[in-house]
Formats: structure tokens, sequence, C-alpha cells
């Protein structure tokens, strides 16, 4: 008997069926086409568009049929065989686990033999001495992989998860099992394999071989692990240091960060809502600025010559010193730039929080004291563990604070760096330091995992709410604006400072107001051909920007796709999947840069020297703040909104655009916003990987510094907050707000 429920869901099924064909016909024609139509080798000396006439001709330019056919390469068959038996999967085998069988089985032969034919035939050649009669020519090795052979092996992960989902995986649905796969490759590939080639060499002896005891004598020195501090010495050891530090910069930003988004979100009086957004915007302006910059603001004010020392000199007849280097100076200027990141975290958990919750625990006689202490505080209890364990990493990773501020207070960043860059470059111990700095970030976030638990934090559902934010009771109201208020005062106090230098003719010397070192870096110019860029910077700005506005999208969106699928999804690898999408935040910039030198230096993912490792360095460098944020902010979605999406026949797909994106509008706008400020204003990270042809902002600026131009470097600095504010803004209007149907407050 067929009942009206089934005879309505039959034609639901039927075309979910016909939309899975149609997907799994999609990715096997791009991977055939790609084969057939696109350069297979990364072009090694002519830009893309130049090389896709060559697609039928030279070996460097040639697709991956012309190589296999006529320029003796023929494991490029393995990727076509595996692409073929998808389409027998296709074309003959009925949906179920037949077919996934046969979908599994033809993506992995063509991964397989793509691959491990990469890594194995390199530029010193290979010779087919067997199948040299058949194919005319010996096979001379091969270049790093471009963008043929990129299509080919996304269409077979694509098809890979397909497989998987028709085994029963994953609900069965293609769009998730195809993300699980294609963000688990991105991370085995850009995140595992660079940073597993440098932690390998902890591992190893002088001699190159493998040695447990050389790892356990780099590990238990004295340097790293010493408490002569605590007995009265001098010096604790760089591991201790660093862990002191990070929970000392953890801590403050988060609670700094929270102060500052209750009072921008929750400030009940006139002066708070006027104060919203320049409030929005100021605590933005550490993460919008070169990281050498708080420094050397911080420097001019509390340094032996700054003002603060200058002035105790003269009123009290101190002597000056060095007391601000150290430990102080370095958690000082920690908390200049970390605090924003916990503030955009903090910011849209805050708005989350739904304010019926609120109402209830008011109409059950509870005050606003007690309802924020009982109901609001544990609310932000995801944000706040997602704050904390975001500053933490970045401290234990942090580099350009501790080099300019840290004295002789060492921690395991600067110590790696001396230990690649040094008179004595010790691969080994850099790698061991860096192996310590993984297990701190891997502690902490297994504690807050646990911390965390399995407790549910939804606040936005998909009922109405039409309640009003509650405004913070007087006492917190008087904490956030007590503290917040004169922190961002003096934040305001200290970038006055370093930019001053930019408008003056030598600091310290002469201080004539001059905009000469801005005509230097950005002289503008007509000749024969019109307008000319004559400033020495121009090029390094528009490289820079290039990269970054490239970059910033795709780890926003990698981010926040990452985090949907850890927050919607359970699969065998879950935790380490997540700690994968951590591992590039917890490594030093500098490990991670001699990292990718060192995985994509030599084929099959030959990089090294061109825009795109910069890009890639760029994208899963600042990954993790995409990643917390969402995992933030999808703490208070409920699921019965996905799940009301899906019962009116969307997608998994369209559900994710049209109704989980919109209320994410706050954590996309901190992916957004901190991946390309982040990318503008990178040092460490990049430092191995800028060429001439890709030189970035930062290198420029830095290259000034050291020829001791601080005045064109901090014109520079100036020219590049302007435009990374008017960015911020942009992507903020852009995004726009999430709207949840609440009320808003009355104007006073």
């Amino acid at each position: 008997m067929v009942t009206a429920a089934s005879a309505r869901g039959r034609p639901a099924a039927d075309a979910g069926r016909a939309r899975a064909q149609r997907v799994l016909l999609g990715w096997v024609l791009l991977g055939l086409a790609a084969f057939a139509l696109l350069p297979w080798y990364f072009p090694q000396n002519v830009p893309l568009w130049q090389a896709l006439p060559g697609i039928f001709g030279g070996t460097e330019t040639a697709s991956g049929l012309v190589h296999a056919l006529l320029h003796g390469r023929p494991w490029l068959w393995s990727g076509t065989g595996g692409l073929a038996l998808c389409a027998v999967a296709w074309a003959w085998v009925p949906a179920g686990r037949p077919q996934g069988l046969l979908l599994v089985a033809g993506a992995g032969l063509g991964l397989a033999g793509l691959v491990g034919s990469g890594f194995t035939i390199g530029t010193a050649g290979w010779s087919f001495e067997l199948l040299d009669g058949w194919f005319g020519a010996l096979a001379q090795g091969q270049f790093g992989i471009g963008l043929g052979g990129a299509l080919v092996l996304l269409a077979l992960l694509m098809l890979l998860g397909a497989g998987v989902a028709r085994l029963g995986y994953f609900r069965g649905d293609f769009f998730v099992a195809g993300a699980v796969v294609f963000c688990s490759a991105l991370l085995l590939l850009f995140v595992a394999l660079p940073v597993g080639k440098s932690l390998i060499g902890a591992f190893l002896g002088e001699d190159g071989s493998f040695s447990l005891g050389a790892l356990g004598e780099r590990l238990g020195h004295e340097r790293v692990w010493g408490l002569s501090c605590v007995a009265g010495g001098v010096r604790c050891g760089v591991a201790w240091n660093t862990l002191f530090l990070a929970l000392l910069s953890a801590a403050g930003t988060t609670a700094m960060g929270t102060l500052i988004a209750l009072f921008a979100e929750r400030g009940d009086t006139t002066k708070g809502r006027r104060l919203a957004k320049p409030l929005n915007v100021l605590a933005l302006l550490p993460i919008i600025t070169p990281p050498f910059v708080v420094g050397l603001g911080l420097i001019l004010l509390f340094g032996r010559a700054g003002l603060v020392n200058q002035f105790l000199e003269v009123a009290f007849d101190v002597t000056p010193t060095r007391w601000f280097y150290g430990l102080f100076g370095v958690w000082l200027a920690q908390m200049f730039a970390f605090t924003p990141i916990a503030f955009m975290i903090m910011r849209g958990v805050v708005q989350g929080i739904a304010p019926s919750l609120e109402e209830a625990a008011q109409t059950l006689r509870a005050d606003r004291q007690k309802t924020f202490m009982t109901v609001t505080l544990p609310l932000l209890k995801p944000g706040l563990a997602n704050a904390f364990l975001v500053g933490f990493i970045e401290s234990i990773a942090d580099f350009g604070n501790p080099i300019v501020v840290g004295g002789q207070y060492s921690v395991l960043s600067t110590d790696i760096f001396f230990a690649i860059v040094g008179a004595q470059y010790d691969q080994g111990r850099a790698a061991s330091l860096a192996l310590i700095l993984t297990g701190f970030a891997l502690a902490v976030f297994f504690i807050q995992q646990r911390l965390l638990g399995r407790t549910s934090y939804t606040t936005v559902s998909g009922k109405g709410d039409a309640g009003m934010a509650t405004a913070l009771p007087p006492k917190v109201r008087r904490l956030a604006i007590g503290v917040a208020g004169p922190w961002l005062a003096f934040t305001l106090v200290v970038y006055v400072f370093a930019f001053v230098g930019g408008f003056v003719q030598t600091w310290g010397r002469d201080y004539t107001p001059t905009l000469r070192h801005f005509t230097t870096a950005f002289a503008l110019a007509w000749g024969e051909h019109g307008l000319v860029w004559a400033g020495t910077a121009w090029n390094s700005l528009f490289t820079t920007i290039r990269l970054a506005a490239i970059a910033a999208p795709i780890c926003a969106a990698i981010g926040l796709l990452i985090s949907w699928l850890l927050a919607r999804t359970q699969f065998v690898g879950q935790r380490a999947f997540e700690f994968g999408a951590l591992l590039a935040f917890a490594i030093p910039g500098t490990v991670l840069g001699v990292s990718y030198i060192l995985a994509f230096n030599v084929p099959p993912f030959e990089l090294t020297g061109t825009g795109l490792i910069i890009v890639l360095c760029f994208v899963f460098r600042n990954l993790p703040v995409g990643v917390r944020a969402g995992t933030a902010s999808f703490k208070q979605l409920d699921k019965n909104l996905d799940e009301a999406s899906t019962m009116l026949r969307a997608g998994t797909a369209t559900t994710l655009r049209r109704v989980v994106l919109p209320l994410l509008k706050p954590a996309l706008v901190a992916a957004l916003v901190y991946s390309f400020v982040r990318s503008m204003t990178t040092v460490s990270a990049v430092i191995f990987l800028v060429t001439a042809e890709n030189e970035l902002a930062t290198t420029y600026i830095i290259g000034r510094v050291g020829n001791g131009d601080y005045g064109v470097a901090l014109a520079y600095c100036t020219v590049l907050i302007v435009l990374m504010s008017l960015a911020t803004t942009a992507i903020q209007h852009l995004v726009g707000e999430r709207q949840l149907g609440r009320r808003k407050a009355a104007a006073a």
C-alpha cells in the first residue's frame, strides 16, 4: 500500500538521485577536460595565460594528454584511468554500495598513481627503458604540478568523497563527504606535510641518522627546562618563560577583549552607544598595524630614552634604566597585538546571546547582576574558551614582540629563529623547540575541549526572538568602562607617538615637520606614457594588496567550512582534523616559512619563488582564527535550522549558503578582516619566501629599518593603516550585520 507521504517523497528522492548523478558527471568531465586541455605542469618562465596556446606543444606548456602520448610520461595515465573507472561507475552501476566501491577504487587509483609518481619521479630524471620503444622518448622526470594537474586531483578528491558517501558514510551526503575529504587533503598537504618535514629534524642526529638520544639531549637541555630562577638564579628555561608569558597574555587578552565587546554591544548609556563604532575601530587598530610599530611606540614611551624615563629623571632624579625590556614589555606588547583578536571573537558571541533567556531570568525576579552571572556569562563560555586558545597559541608563536622588547627574556620563538639564522645553523635544535611549542598548543587544545565538553550553548534558533538585549549591570559596566576605556586611550597615545616619526625630519634630532618620507615612498610623476608610479614603495604595496586580497576570501571560506564540519558532523579522526587546522598557528612564522621551502622546493608541488606559495602561507597561517570564530558562533546555532531547511528539500550546500551563512556574519567578518590585515602585515612567516618579483610591504619596511631610515618606514606604516582601515570598513559594509529580529533600545 502506497501512502500519501511516500508518494510525496518519491519525487524528492528521484530529484536527489538525479542531482547526485549530475554532480558525478560534472566532476568526471572536469577532470578529463583538465587532463586534455590545460597545462599539466606549472609554467617555469611564462604566465599561465601565455602558456595556454602551447597545450599541444612544448614540454613545459603541454597538457597531461600530450605529455602521456608524446613526451614519455606514461605514469600520467593513472589519473585518466581513475577517472575512467569513475565514469563507468556513473554510467553503468546503479546508485548504492557497488557504485561507491567503484568510485572509491577509481579515485583512489588515480590519486595514488599521480601523487606517488609525483613524489618519486623528480627533475633528476627517470628512465623507463622497457617503455622506450613504445613512447619514443625517455621519461626525463617532471616539473611541479600545474593548473591541469591540480584540477584533476581536485576532481579525483571530490569523486572519492562521493564514493565514501555512496558507501553510507556522512548520511550519504555528497557535499559533506566531499568537504571532509577536500579539507583533509588541504590540511595534510599544506600543514601536516611542511610541519612534519620541519619537525622530523628533531629526531635526526648530526650525521642525519635517526636518533632518539639526540632528541632527548635537545629537549632536556638546561636552557630549555631549567628552574634556576626559582632558586635565586638569573633566569628560567625558555620553555617555562614561554608558557608563563602565554598564560598571562591569553588571560589578559581574553578578559580585555570580553570587556570591550560587552561595552560595545551592551553599553546602555547614550555615550556608550555613541562610542560603539569608534570603539570598534580603535580596538581593531593594533591588528592592522605592522608588528614592530607597537614595539617602537612603546620604546618611545618606556625605553631608556623614552618620555616616561625622561620625565622621571627630570622630576624625581631617577636614573633611566632598561626596566621595560623583558617579561613586562613583551606582555604589554602582546596585549596590544592580540586583544583585537579576542574582541572580534567575543563580539560575535555577545551578539548571539538570545535576550529572551535573560528576560526569562528577570521575569523570575533575578536582578541584572544575577542574570549576568547565571545566564549571560555561562553562555559566553565557548567564546571565552576559543579566545583564550587563540591568544595562547598567538603568544607562544609570536616572534616580533619578543625580539623587539624582550631584552634578556628569551622565549622559544626567538631561540628557534636564532637557531635557524644564527652563526651556528642547527635545524635539529630548532625542530626540537618547535616540537615543544606544538606540545603546548596540543595540551591547551585538549584542556579546552575537556572544559567545554558536550554542554549545549545554543541561543539562536528558528523561533522568533523579539527580545531586547539586557543592559550590563552597573558594576560590570563600570568595570568595562574603567578598564577598557583607559586601555583604548593608551592605545591611541602609543600610536600617536609611533607615527609622528613619519612626519618629522629625523626622530630624536630634528623635529621639523615634513612630507619628504611620504614623497620618497609614494611619489607620483607624469611621463611620456602618462602617470608614473615613481615612489620606491609602490611595487611592494601593489604586490601585497593583490596577494592579500586573493588569500583573504579563500582563508575565510575554508575556515568557516571547517568549523561547520566540526560543529555539524561526526567522523573518525575528527579531533586530529580539528587540531590540524590549528597546527600552523602553533608553529612560529619563521619555522613555517622554512617548512614551506623544504616541502615545496621540489616536485610535485614546486612552488618556491612564486606568489602562490606566499598566498598559501597566508591562507593556512591565518586559518585558525576563522575556524575558532566559526566554532564559537556555531555553538549558538540550533541544529534544527539546518534540519528544517533539509526537510524543505534544500540541499546541504543551499542550506549552508542561505540559512547558516547569514547567521555567521560576525565570524565571517572576523575571518575576512583578520586574514586580510595579517596578510598585509605579517613578517616572520614570509621573510624566507619573498623574492625580488614578489616583494611585500613588510619586507620593504624591514629593509628601511635595517638601513636606519625610520621616517620612510613609519610613513609606509601610516599608509598601510589608512588603507587597511578602509578595507576593514568595506568588508564590514559588504558583509553587513546579521538580523536576528530583536528590538533595538530606544534612543535616549
